[in-house]
Parts: structure tokens; C-alpha cells; sequence
């Protein structure tokens, strides 16, 4: 009978562009020599990236990009757990509560603006010391994997929103730190101290930083942020924060 093997290349990697990626990386590429260097050539990803509306990888010349663009592009997603305060501050480590500590509250808030996006709707919001909070990402756990954080180095893009009551002054800081397997810090992004004044417009201010070529070994990623007001008034007069990001892009 006639196999697989008789079928034209095109054709095979139309078949195999319809199975799952992981499939293809994890059981195709070991099922003969032709599958693996399908598999591990650039014509059978770009076609999976076209069938699935992925665009923007049109420029990468090595086929090992490709591959790789398509997995980053289907995994991008938000890698902080309850970025907006909606399961209070579960998932946030190393939790500083100064004055009265932290607290949620709906937007728009007293003396308050509401959010660009309408998928978000409450804030974490600080008090009269300073307030600070930690999230430590496992890349591995997330799906990146080793050779892919080694190799690639894929960008590692950091976002968050900030915002001040209009009646009261604050202070904003964003610390975010690359970690290895042994927790050393392998690059690290640090804000200013952002001082809001007392009058002030109450608008949602995005900061963002986007780390790339940062070297092997890269396996954690520890977000931290805080802050306070700067009038020492008693309950949550501090910077508000919501809609914190980090995301692995190809």
C-alpha cells in the first residue's frame, strides 16, 4: 500500500499544519527523518500562522522563529493572577500593609477617574506608609520552556496603571526582576518614584518597560509595586493601582 511517505511535501504539511503545535513538536518530529525536518522547517509554521490570523513574524528570516513566533503568539497572555483587585489580594505575595494597608475599591472611586478599559473595575489602593506587594512568576510552570527563555529570549513586556485621588498627593514604584533558577537577579527594571501632586486630574497612567536580550537562565519573574500618600491622612488617601501585566511576546 502506498504511505504517507508517497504523499507530495506539500500536501503532508497541509495534514500536519491541521494538528495541534504541540503534537507536531512533542510526537510528529519522531515519527521519521521527512517529519522531523517538516517539523522543524519554516513552511509548515508559516502556514499554521496564516490558517490561525498570526501576522508579524514576516520579517524573521530563520525558520526556528517561525516555530517559535506561532507558540509565543497562542500563549500570550497576562502571567499576574488577579491583576485588578477581583479575589482581593489573593495571589500577591510579600504583602507590606503600611498605615491602614491595603484595600480594594470599585472604580471610579472617590475623587477618582474612571479606567480607559472597561473590562476593569476595581483598584488596589494604598495608605498613609508605604504599602507594597509582590507576584514571582514560574516561566516553566507557565509553558516557557528552557531552551526557548535560553535561545530566543523572548521579549518580556511589564505593564501597569496607576492613578491618584484628585483631593490627595502619592507616591507610585514599580520594581521588576528577572530571576534565575537560583533566584539571582539576571536584569532588573526599577521607576522612579513617581510623585503625584495634591491637585491633580485623578487620570490612570499606564508605565511600562519591555526587557529583551537578557541572557540565559532566565526562569522567574518577580513584579512588585506600591506606594502611598503623601499627606498622612488616616484610611486610603495613596496612589491606586490596577490592570498589572506581564506578558512573554515573540
Amino acid at each position: 500500500s502506498l504511505g504517507m511517505e508517497s504523499l507530495p511535501e506539500a500536501v503532508l504539511i497541509r495534514i500536519l499544519a491541521s494538528l495541534p503545535a504541540v503534537d507536531l513538536v512533542l510526537v510528529c518530529r519522531l515519527v521519521c527523518c521527512q517529519w522531523k525536518n517538516l517539523v522543524d522547517g519554516t513552511a509548515l509554521w508559516i502556514l499554521k500562522c496564516q490558517q490561525e490570523g498570526l501576522t508579524g513574524a514576516e520579517s524573521e528570516e530563520d525558520a526556528e522563529n517561525w516555530q517559535n513566533f506561532y507558540f509565543l503568539s497562542k500563549k500570550r497572555k497576562n502571567l499576574i493572577k488577579n491583576p485588578c483587585g477581583e479575589e482581593d489580594l489573593e495571589h500577591w505575595g510579600e504583602v507590606e500593609n503600611g498605615g491602614d494597608g491595603w484595600k480594594i475599591e470599585e472604580l471610579p472611586g472617590d475623587f477618582g477617574k474612571g479606567f480607559p478599559s472597561e473590562e476593569v473595575h476595581k483598584y488596589f489602593v494604598t495608605s498613609y506608609e508605604w504599602c507594597r506587594k509582590a507576584q514571582v512568576i514560574d516561566l516553566r510552570a507557565e509553558g516557557y520552556w528552557e531552551e526557548l527563555m535560553d535561545t530566543t529570549q523572548p521579549k518580556i513586556v511589564v505593564r501597569d496603571w496607576y492613578a491618584g485621588r484628585s483631593d490627595a498627593g502619592c507616591l507610585y514604584e514599580l520594581c521588576v526582576k528577572l530571576l534565575s533558577e537560583n533566584e539571582d537577579v539576571l536584569a532588573e527594571y526599577k521607576s522612579e518614584t513617581v510623585t503625584i501632586p495634591q491637585d491633580n486630574d485623578a487620570s490612570w497612567t499606564e508605565i511600562s518597560h519591555t526587557f529583551s536580550n537578557y541572557g540565559p537562565g532566565v526562569r522567574f519573574v518577580r513584579f512588585e509595586h506600591g506606594g502611598q500618600d503623601t499627606l498622612f491622612w488616616k484610611g486610603w488617601y495613596g496612589v491606586r493601582v490596577t490592570s498589572s501585566s506581564v506578558t512573554v511576546e515573540p
